[in-house]
């Protein structure tokens, strides 16, 4: 009997229904009656049918250990397969949450898949959705979150960026993710702005108001008022540090570049992302930049975006390279580092690296051995 009900679902999960109210659970049932004398082996039934591992079905089984019949499993899988999910698809989807196997088919999952279609889901859409997010799901209140995220992440194909970074379909509708986005607007935020800030910072969305009302006031305080450029950037920087983290990392800012009062703010101003960077980071930003360099502290706080750059794939190659072409005479010596560092990598090779192929036929593989973590002897300078 257990090989004949195997035999049946692994066909029926591989078989794309056209539509996903499908009669495949009937057929089901139809074709298998459950056996009353023997027992459901959950174990078996979740390796066999469902296509987990052993060590998968052992974690799974304890939160099916009610169920005494295959019916209701059976059902979800033929619903599941007529929505187009392929067996390792329904086996993912189970894994992570065993109980959607006791979700009713007509009561709950038809409806969902109803209501989503109606929002212009489109039927791989909502497959998509279900292996992102099996327990969410298996509740009809999706389909109004949905409707108000789509709405706010502008696309089906934002929304489901969005929902693999965080769990804002897991969160509290009207009582944390409207009230936040509503606040958030009020700060000159717009929708793409706070969906990009939700992908970067999933968790913007389902922590409690007051605390963005802090981080908010934090932000202003550090100079960067509502509505700037930088503004979204100071929030994401500072969302979850106290302030006592922050004035600890404003304090290192001051005693590692050597910097004012001024100075700092005008830094986390232009750069407010340099207070997510650790310490060791910055130190070797540090050493590198007033040592070897030889820059000022001003000039680096005027121009902070440069403490964000990779260090030894972006900053300390370029600086070679540029070195070499100056000690060469191939360039003059009146240079900006920042200007070489800040154009793109494309612009960069064009403009450094490429009319010298000729005097300088080895500065290519050298430029790029140093972007490997490399020094060359030609960049090697006394």
């Amino acid at each position: 009997m257990l090989r004949l009900r195997c035999s049946i679902l692994t066909h029926l999960l591989s078989f794309r229904a056209t539509s996903p109210v499908s009669p495949l659970h009937r057929l089901l049932s139809a074709a298998v009656s459950p056996d009353p004398v023997s027992a459901f082996a959950v174990d078996d039934y979740l390796v066999r049918t469902c296509g987990l591992t052993p060590a998968q079905a052992l974690k799974a089984s304890p939160k099916l250990s009610h169920l005494k019949s295959p019916a209701n499993p059976d059902a979800v899988l033929a619903f599941l397969a007529g929505l187009g999910l392929s067996g390792a698809d329904v086996a993912a989807a189970v894994a992570r949450d065993p109980h959607l196997l006791c979700a009713q088919v007509e009561k709950t999952l038809a409806p969902v898949v109803a209501g989503l279609t109606g929002l212009g889901l489109s039927p791989s859409e909502i497959a998509h959705l279900v292996s992102l997010g099996p327990h969410r799901f298996r509740r009809r209140s999706i389909v109004s979150k949905l409707e108000y995220c789509l709405t706010l992440f502008g696309s089906s194909d934002n929304l489901f960026r969005a929902l693999k970074s965080g769990s804002v379909l897991s969160s509290d509708l009207e009582g944390v993710v409207k009230p936040n986005v509503t606040f958030l607007q009020e700060c000159g935020l717009g929708a793409c702005d706070i969906a990009k800030l939700y992908v970067l910072m999933p968790s913007s969305l389902s922590i409690s108001t007051e605390h963005i009302r802090t981080a908010v006031a934090c932000v202003e305080g550090l100079g960067v008022p509502r509505g700037s450029r930088m503004f979204k950037h100071a929030l994401r920087a500072v969302a979850f540090l106290s302030e006592e983290e922050i004035t600890t990392k404003i304090e290192h800012l001051k005693k590692t570049f050597r910097w004012s009062d001024a100075e700092v703010g005008i830094a986390v101003s232009k750069a407010p992302g340099v207070l997510s960077k650790s310490k060791e980071s910055l130190e070797r930003r540090f050493e590198f930049l007033i040592s070897e360099v030889g820059l000022e502290p001003a000039y680096i706080a005027y121009r902070p975006a440069m403490l964000m750059y990779s260090l030894e794939g972006r900053m300390r190659p370029r600086y070679y390279a540029v070195k070499f072409l100056k000690e060469n005479g191939l360039i003059d010596h009146d240079r900006d580092f920042f200007n070489t560092v800040m154009v793109s990598e494309k612009v960069f090779v064009e403009k450094f690296i490429c009319p010298h192929k000729d005097a300088a036929p080895h500065l290519a593989d050298d430029y790029g051995a140093a972007c490997r973590g490399e020094v060359p002897a030609r960049f090697s300078f006394t």
